[in-house]
């Protein structure tokens, strides 16, 4: 780090720029072990950096072999910016992870970069949620994974995707065998016809590799998750599904219990902030006390539940000792509820941290307060206030623990 600093200093006395506060506390504070630069806007003092900063920042890692994570979240990165990224990761021989989360980067900015990344053998993640790239920049993403051999996780969520890029993800992984996670939640779309979830059942049925899905905010409906859950039944891979905030019912989680009956590869399921309600929390029930379930973590967290499916997940978790994180926020929590729950915690089945839920008691009546450990993997507070291994994170934490998850970092 030290030759770092040097080499960051001469940089900036070359091109006559400033040298940023911010990048002189990271270099200066890392240790030669620590191979990731964090640089995440709301993390450092003084200003965001911004596309000048680029210039200079990428122009001191040309060569070298010892970063291999570069976090870049809530810049000021422009397409301009994003043109000196992508130089820097034409060149890299060692960078294995991108985090530009929440820039302004656009269409051009993320051509530039997926254009870089089809010589590039050594990028394995690429996140670039809440940049307002559209369908332009997407499809160039989207194409750059017919090409590129090496990335395993892509973020395009929030980046205002259309229905064309989305499926065009969808085509490129029916036959890409290296991507293990990819986000597309919250797209843009105007049809009912529910064209991308199709597109996205046909992939898994073929599709081996894949082990993450994010399909948060789809609109997605009954009809889709019943599409969806006939392609599960035949896919072996897929661990982690996050269907959160669509429009399932009841007879969606009823279609996804189904899918858990069969002894499908599923760990980590997220129905957060759908509508299904008691049945459909009974069906999911049914298929948790199964013995050969593989369910680790399911959130419902406002579903409108309540007495009777809350004990039927509660009464699960007792029968089978698999699920091990449970999230039953924002539903009714009657006082049944709130002592069959609190008994799961007393007696060490549930965990404290595995849930969003904190027992207190008042004039002999157990109640629940909220906790703010969570099951979803990205949070937009993350980078401020626990880092990506932080046990309030489920989802990253269960990841972790797996083979799966081991194999797609190393």
């Amino acid at each position: 780090m030290d030759d770092l600093m040097e080499r960051y200093l001469s940089v900036c006395a070359e091109l006559q720029q400033p040298t940023h506060a911010s990048v002189l506390e990271v270099l200066g504070n890392n240790k030669s072990s620590d191979c990731c630069l964090k640089l995440a806007g709301n993390d450092q003092p003084g200003a965001r950096l911004t596309d000048d900063d680029m210039l200079v920042l990428t122009k001191t890692l040309e060569g070298n072999s010892a970063i291999k994570g570069l976090d870049l979240r809530y810049n000021c990165i422009t397409d301009k910016g994003a043109v000196h990224i992508a130089h820097l990761i034409q060149d890299s021989k060692s960078l294995q992870s991108l985090d530009l989360m929440c820039n302004d980067i656009e269409a051009d900015g993320a051509e530039v970069i997926a254009k870089s990344l089809h010589k590039n053998i050594t990028l394995k993640t690429l996140r670039m949620t809440g940049n307002k790239i559209g369908n332009q920049g997407a499809m160039q993403l989207a194409t750059m994974l017919q090409i590129n051999a090496t990335l395993e996780e892509v973020d395009v969520s929030d980046c205002d995707l259309a229905t064309q890029s989305v499926i065009a993800f969808a085509i490129v992984l029916m036959n890409n065998k290296r991507i293990c996670a990819i986000n597309v939640s919250r797209p843009l779309l105007f049809s009912l016809q529910e064209e991308t979830t199709v597109h996205m059942a046909q992939m898994l049925v073929v599709n081996n590799t894949l082990k993450e899905l994010h399909m948060g905010k789809h609109d997605m409906t009954d009809t889709g998750v019943e599409t969806l859950c006939e392609a599960l039944k035949r896919n072996i891979s897929l661990r982690y599904l996050d269907l959160c905030c669509n429009r399932i019912t009841r007879d969606g989680a009823k279609h996804l219990s189904e899918v858990l009956k069969q002894n499908c590869s599923l760990e980590i399921l997220d129905l957060s902030f759908n509508c299904i309600e008691d049945v459909g929390a009974i069906h999911l029930s049914e298929a948790i006390k199964l013995p050969h379930s593989k369910l680790k973590a399911l959130s419902v967290t406002s579903n409108k539940i309540r007495k009777g499916g809350l004990l039927s997940l509660s009464a699960a978790m007792r029968v089978n000792s698999s699920l091990t994180h449970i999230y039953i926020w924002g539903n009714k929590h009657e006082e049944p509820v709130c002592e069959a729950f609190s008994g799961l915690m007393s007696s060490g089945r549930l965990l404290k941290e595995h849930t969003d839920v904190s027992p207190y008691e008042v004039d002999g009546h157990v109640f629940l307060a909220e906790a703010s450990h969570g099951l979803r993997r990205h949070y937009y507070w993350t980078s401020r206030y626990g880092q990506d291994r932080d046990s309030s994170n489920s989802a990253l934490a269960l990841m972790a623990s797996d083979s799966w998850s081991q194999k797609s970092h190393s």
